[in-house]
């Protein structure tokens, strides 16, 4: 039976990105996601009917949607750094060095760029992956240790009947030999006691 599927969202860019998948794990997988983004508060379940439609009816497919208008998110973008802001402000003064015969100097000893920082390394995933390794070794080991104990439960249960069976057999044997022995010592023991009353 086909597990039940939830709708998740994680954001992207100026888009939020929906996708309907029977797990997070899914969710994850079809966003291309190496990291639990919904441990990290980023990703999350949909409960809108209005917005579980569309992704409900492509199973596994990532839907975007843009989130507002494109003046609104324009209008949301960051205000420009302070050394952008001077660079710009600077610039009247540059063309004013220029028509006061400042372009030779100004040639001579070109700005220096700023280096651009290496970006950092990607994150490992071995400790993840072992640690996924981890839990299905514990899971394989614990299924096969749990098949031994059933194994081991049948055994012990069809010994339980056979020997409950073999003791009703012999019971009742033994008893029936009890009774018969019973009836010859009373009617002895009656003999007994009748032979002495006649002495």
């Amino acid at each position: 039976m086909a597990r039940k599927l939830k709708v998740f969202v994680v954001p992207a860019g100026f888009h939020d990105a929906y996708v309907a998948a029977p797990s997070r794990k899914a969710a994850l997988a079809a966003w291309g996601s190496e990291h639990d983004l919904f441990a990290r508060g980023i990703a999350q379940e949909v409960s809108d009917p209005a917005l579980m439609a569309e992704p409900l009816a492509h199973p596994g497919e990532v839907i975007k949607r843009s989130r507002g208008t494109s003046a609104e998110q324009i209008a949301a973008l960051p205000a420009l750094p302070a050394r952008a802001a001077k660079a710009a402000e600077d610039v009247p003064a540059e063309r004013a060095k220029v028509r006061r015969g400042g372009a030779k100097r100004a040639a001579s000893a070109p700005r220096k760029a700023d280096p651009k920082p290496e970006p950092p390394p990607k994150p490992s995933s071995e400790a993840l992956a072992a640690a996924e390794q981890a839990l299905a070794d514990l899971e394989g080991s614990y299924r096969a240790a749990d098949a031994k104990l059933v194994a081991r439960q049948r055994a012990l249960d069809r010994e339980r009947r056979d020997l409950d069976s073999q003791h009703d057999r012999e019971s009742k044997a033994l008893s029936t030999a009890l009774a018969a022995e019973r009836d010859r010592y009373d009617t002895a023991m009656a003999r007994w006691r009748k032979g002495r009353g006649a002495g």
